[in-house]
């Protein structure tokens, strides 16, 4: 995955044919030392560990100016502090480091419903269906990078490839803040140079029996045949890894099960009485649940409203509508008549979310005879259009003009 250090980066520079690159693997860069730089910004381009500063503890994290002196993460301390004496040694703060992955999972979650979490700071993405949405695999890697960078203030560097494996690969290789694309018919090209220890479950034990035999790189691999690797490391682990030698894994982007739908909430700081707010809130959220369910090319057969009171009691009220949509105006409209009719325009309200269910994929879902919905249609790719170009929120329906993110109420968490 290049060097720990980043020394051997490399990035895609230029114009690339990208229509088969669909699957993006984000990696945060140097993700717990990062977060700790944002409160200490004298720090930044010098040598920071981050761990307890006792000798018998770990490197939980460190910047790359301190992995060039050979600090990785899990290094005893006291090793650590022997190959760079200079480090300036920070203390961890998981709480810190959860809230800013929540945000930026958020950013993918507004990207994509094809998410696939790798724990805290890196995920697969799946952007076949965003084309149409915010553009090419490159346009939607550039603009997740943007969207991290201002809305956090890190930085991730993003692989892209027509595999999983090939993906995760070229997001290290990349490392530092950096873009590479890797074409289908480029994948080889790329994979055959690298060492063995680069393919995906290719441990210490493994490499150690693999160069003994005389594979030193992955084209080695790829050249040698499955029954001589057998004789190796055995049969399933033979199979597998000659697969990925020549770039072929058939593992899809897997979404958690909770996310066969697409949702926002926010939860208010002070709880809300005015329906006008509601209905405000009901609306942008509507528009950003419809431009997740086209950037992920489905179509929803069912719309969610949900509520929660100052006293935490909550309700979820759900409506089938006639025909499967992905335009926010008429999720809207749908939830907002869910809203008045169950008559709680003066009630206090802490939460209040929108979810569409029973996705569909568009491109096979069925279609009325009529759609006067096209005027709206044609709004909503403009905004779209819009976003992808100059970021979120660059056009916003009249009602939400002077209502910026911002603006809004604040400690919202998408559901």
């Amino acid at each position: 995955m290049g060097k720990q250090d980043g020394t051997d980066r490399q990035v895609t520079i230029g114009p690339i044919d990208d229509s088969t690159a669909t699957i993006l693997h984000v990696d945060m860069d140097a993700f717990f030392a990062s977060v700790e730089l944002l409160d200490h910004p004298e720090l930044v381009g010098k040598p920071v560990i981050v761990g307890h500063k006792s000798a018998r503890s770990i490197v939980t994290a460190a910047t790359y100016e301190a992995r060039k002196f050979g600090v990785n993460s899990a290094l005893p301390m006291g090793i650590a502090l022997r190959r760079c004496p200079q480090a300036v040694v920070l203390e961890p703060h998981f709480e810190r480091y959860q809230h800013f992955s929540r945000q930026v999972m958020t950013i993918f979650d507004e990207i994509t419903p094809k998410v696939e979490r790798l724990g805290i700071d890196e995920a697969f993405l799946d952007v076949a269906g965003a084309r149409n949405v915010f553009g090419s695999p490159v346009q939607v890697a550039q603009l997740i990078r943007r969207r991290v960078r201002s809305e956090t203030g890190l930085n991730c560097s993003v692989g892209a490839a027509a595999t999983k494996f090939v993906a995760k690969l070229a997001s290290g290789l990349c490392k530092p803040d950096g873009l590479l694309v890797v074409p289908a018919d480029r994948s080889v090209a790329v994979l055959h140079p690298l060492p063995i220890a680069k393919l995906w479950g290719v441990g210490a034990k493994t490499e150690e029996l693999l160069r003994g035999r005389g594979y030193n790189t992955i084209g080695d691999l790829a050249a040698a045949s499955v029954a001589d690797l057998r004789r190796v490391i055995g049969d399933a682990g033979a199979e597998r890894l000659h697969e990925l030698s020549w770039g072929r894994d058939p593992r899809t982007v897997q979404a958690r099960a909770d996310e066969k739908s697409a949702g926002h909430e926010i939860t208010f700081e002070t709880d809300v009485t005015d329906p006008q707010v509601i209905r405000r809130e009901l609306l942008r959220m509507s528009n950003m649940v419809a431009v997740r369910l086209r950037s992920g090319g489905f179509v929803a057969r069912t719309v969610v409203l949900k509520l929660r009171f100052s006293d935490f009691t909550t309700i979820t009220r759900s409506r089938t509508i006639s025909e499967p949509t992905d335009l926010g105006r008429t999720i809207y409209e749908e939830v907002r008549q869910v809203y008045e009719a169950l008559g709680h325009q003066n009630s206090a309200i802490r939460l209040v979310g929108v979810r569409a269910e029973q996705l569909q994929d568009a491109a096979t879902a069925p279609q009325g005879l009529w759609d006067d919905s096209d005027a709206w249609r044609e709004a909503e790719d403009v905004m779209d259009a819009a976003s992808a170009r100059f970021g979120k929120g660059a056009v916003r329906q009249a009602r939400l003009i002077g209502h910026t993110p911002d603006e809004r109420p604040r400690l919202g968490q998408r559901d």
